[in-house]
């Protein structure tokens, strides 16, 4: 398979916004909404962040077979409707390419642009430190592999981990989805006390979204 182009934007809204007329505040929700679905090259999935993150409304999951795509599908977005009350509040780009350390990937470890969406997405821009690049390959697949040992545990929960080298601030893109965020948490925790942890230098800022349809999110924006 080629590699993906995989996108993480989170959006806010102009506070102002929300006071303009019930009339236009609907016809500027859907034109937005309808330019994010009309980008034929690029497949959305739909978030809301409604007071979850400061600034942040919503979170578009978003899968493209090139940079170009999400470049100009984000910008059609946001010339249109509401978009022209929006911001970038928050940007993570990675490539999805075969694992270094995984060579049969589980149900866990599949593409989460497939099957239905969970409840929740979780991403987060993630960077490792120079000491753990410059470890031999068996040493880091050691480490890794009690990593992974340690999410096997928690089935609910699916993992993405994209790519960002050279195409973004930090090394990986990850996404966690899951309908049981409790899980999640136990699982993040669980993970803090493996030797991974040593070598992590960036994993914030987590942005943690709930999947619903635009309609849902113009409701609860209101429109």
């Amino acid at each position: 398979m080629s590699d993906r182009f995989v996108q993480a934007l989170a959006l806010g809204v102009d506070p102002s916004w929300r006071r303009l007329p019930a009339t236009e505040r609907q016809e500027t929700c859907a034109a937005f909404f309808d330019a994010v679905a009309g980008a034929e090259a690029v497949r959305t999935f739909t978030y809301s962040m409604v007071g979850l993150k400061p600034g942040i409304d919503m979170l578009l999951w978003r899968l493209a077979p090139s940079l170009d795509a999400l470049e100009e599908s984000a910008a059609a977005a946001l010339r249109a409707g509401m978009g022209t009350w929006m911001e970038v509040r928050q940007s993570f780009v990675g490539a999805i390419q075969q694992s270094h350390y995984v060579k049969r990937p589980t149900q866990q470890e599949q593409s989460m642009f497939s099957r239905e969406r969970s409840r929740y997405l979780v991403v987060y821009p993630f960077t490792k430190s120079t000491e753990w690049y410059l470890l031999d390959q068996q040493s880091r697949q050691s480490v890794m592999n009690e990593h992974m040992k340690v999410g096997h545990k928690y089935p609910q929960v699916r993992q993405l981990l994209a790519y960002s080298f050279g195409l973004d601030d930090q090394d990986f893109l990850v996404a966690y989805e899951t309908d049981d965020l409790l899980a999640f948490s136990e699982l993040v925790r669980a993970l803090r006390s493996t030797e991974s942890r040593r070598s992590t230098v960036r994993d914030t800022p987590i942005l943690t979204a709930v999947h619903r349809e635009p309609r849902e999110i113009a409701s609860l924006l209101g429109a």
